[in-house]
């Protein structure tokens, strides 16, 4: 039988007017429940391990006027940016000539996407033949074609990159194009993964319409459609309400990538952040031209990292949805890197730009509100992409994302060998990934000594992954932070550089992205990068940055750091100024005195 809640017009459930309490807080965790069910499908029903293993997707639902409704606690970098996507399709076709049953695809970084590996389907919802929301599901498939694996092709137009998709109709009736399915299959390295991945899509999509057409069925489509617009006021009045703690004022801060690969130079992220009231104004316009390489960050992809950023110290337990969007404005400049045109090459937006982006914010919001500041994270996605083939001519491209540690917080250290706030992406088992290429095998995982940003809360260490070749392979990088590490807050210190080593089969070590022995610098871009058979690739990961003085950590915290091997004895008492007995696991305090007077 259809209800309806609608009689209770004049409640007010945190200024939630026009449904009652318990209906709005069912429906709020309905759509929730939505995504979380939709992320579950997608993940179960994949075939390629990036998907199905290290969870790099999205899921979200839009109400009709295709505002974020509802997301899983999925992939940050992706969620904002997926509404540039479906407003993409919406203003290719528009939404009055949408069916049931359509669905449309995009990735085209200058249309509505971010890099070219992110593709996004868009399933309009109807309910007795009206129209009620969106279905949107992002994935990160491992090859498009391009100049190398996974697209990683370092160049100088996006064209390398691989297939650029503007906004299609690539299902109708729930039957997909088969041109569609045979441009897809013949623009990829891996086409063994498309069809399986494609149907997980598929699958998640008609997962969220089940989910909201239950719910238009069971509580009526008036009051699914009043529950959607108060949720989103719901939490635009809670995100006004945090901005209102922050001090007033204007405030500054900038990051940096290393490189683009293609000229001398870093590339500078500057941010100013203006705090009125309830608002919050980011202007990006001062940051540098759009580059040559392919580090370039389409609108999408600058827009999403501006608000996850800000998200961490507004309210990140509000539901996520438009009313946290509401409150930012950002400013950019069509020519910079952050705000790019075409042809510029946008390979490493998510995984290089968004977290300079972050970072920049973080580093920017420690002189608004520096008791709550956090030391930035590795600030990296630290993505490579393998193209290997075994002996028997067979070839597949292999991938994945060593992660870093997070900043020191003013309660605790940063977390160890923790995925990038840009992602909740996880990195490949070493069982999946030598079950799936047998062509690679892991030889290590472990914590990287010394790594983190020293501080009262010192950061949370990178790691050393080693993995060594049973064939001969390519090899795309794409890293940053080898010039310096992690910047702290508050007096904290910055983290280790990050290194890429080639250790070959005959036992030589080479960097190859970093500072050598000598203090040559070799840029950490690489593409097509070759190894041989026993040949291992060694990726050392920085850490986060460091919160407040070392030298207001306890001696004992330092100890402890030194007999759990987190940090040496030399950096114990070089950095942190406290002189530790290994052997006898004790600190020599008189000593540690005078160091640290």
């Amino acid at each position: 039988m259809q209800t309806s809640a609608l009689h209770n017009k004049g409640t007010d459930f945190g200024g939630v007017t026009g449904i009652d309490h318990v209906t709005f807080e069912v429906l709020r965790n309905l759509f929730e429940y939505t995504c979380d069910r939709m992320s579950a499908v997608l993940q179960r029903a994949s075939f390629s391990p990036i998907l199905s293993d290290m969870v790099d997707f999205s899921n979200a639902i839009y109400d009709a006027d295709m505002r974020l409704l509802s997301q899983a606690a999925n992939v940050p970098v992706h969620l904002a940016a997926m509404k540039f996507s479906a407003h993409a399709v919406r203003d290719e076709f528009g939404i009055e000539n949408m069916k049931d049953g359509d669905i449309y695809v995009v990735n085209d970084p200058y249309c509505g996407g971010t890099h070219i590996n992110d593709i996004s389907w868009i399933k309009p919802i109807f309910f007795k033949e009206e129209l009620m929301g969106f279905a949107v599901t992002r994935g990160h498939w491992m090859d498009f074609g391009g100049g190398a694996p996974g697209g990683q092709a370092w160049g100088t137009h996006i064209a390398e990159e691989g297939l650029r998709l503007p906004p299609i109709k690539a299902f109708e009736n729930n039957v997909v194009d088969p041109n569609i399915m045979k441009i897809l299959l013949a623009n990829t390295r891996t086409p063994h993964f498309i069809r399986g991945d494609l149907q997980a899509h598929v699958g998640c999509l008609k997962a969220a319409e089940k989910e909201m057409q239950g719910a238009a069925e069971r509580y009526g489509l008036d009051t699914v459609r009043t529950a959607m617009k108060e949720l989103i006021g719901y939490t635009e009045r809670i995100v006004r309400k945090k901005i209102e703690g922050i001090p007033d004022g204007v405030y500054e801060g900038e990051d940096y990538a290393d490189t683009d690969g293609q000229q001398e130079g870093t590339i500078t992220v500057r941010v100013k952040m203006t705090v009125k009231g309830s608002d919050i104004t980011i202007d990006l316009t001062e940051s540098d031209p759009q580059c040559l390489g392919a580090i370039n960050s389409p609108i999408a992809n600058t827009m999403s990292a501006v608000y996850y950023s800000l998200q961490f110290f507004l309210d990140p337990t509000a539901p996520q949805n438009e009313g946290m969007f509401e409150p930012i404005k950002v400013i950019t400049k069509e020519g910079t890197w952050l705000h790019p045109v075409w042809p510029g090459p946008t390979i490493g937006c998510t995984v290089l730009a968004a977290p300079k982006v972050a970072s920049a914010i973080w580093q920017t919001i420690a002189k608004a509100i520096p008791e709550r500041a956090v030391g930035s994270a590795c600030g990296d996605g630290n993505w490579f992409v393998c193209g290997v083939r075994d002996p028997d001519g067979v070839t597949d491209v292999f991938t994945d994302l060593p992660a870093g540690g997070w900043g020191g917080t003013p309660y605790s250290d940063g977390m160890n060998v923790t995925m990038d706030p840009l992602g909740n992406c996880m990195n490949m088992e070493a069982e999946t990934a030598e079950l799936l290429f047998p062509m690679i095998a892991y030889e290590g995982y472990d914590l990287r000594q010394d790594s983190a940003g020293a501080g009262r809360h010192r950061g949370g260490l990178g790691a050393n992954l080693k993995v060594r070749f049973r064939c001969e392979g390519q090899m795309n990088v794409e890293t940053a932070r080898t010039l310096e590490g992690t910047p702290g807050v508050n007096g904290g210190l910055r983290s280790m550089p990050q290194r890429l080593r080639h250790i070959y089969a005959d036992g030589r070590d080479e960097v190859i992205g970093g500072f050598d022995a000598s203090g040559t610098w070799h840029n950490p871009l690489l593409c097509r990068y070759g190894f041989a058979y026993g040949d291992n690739f060694l990726f050392e990961t920085t850490g986060g940055g460091g919160w407040g003085n070392p030298h207001d950590r306890t001696p004992e915290e330092v100890l402890e750091d030194v007999l759990d091997e987190y940090i040496s004895v030399e950096h114990a008492r070089d950095v942190y100024g406290v002189v530790v007995d290994k052997a006898a696991k004790k600190v020599d305090m008189e000593a540690t005195q005078k160091l640290r007077a």
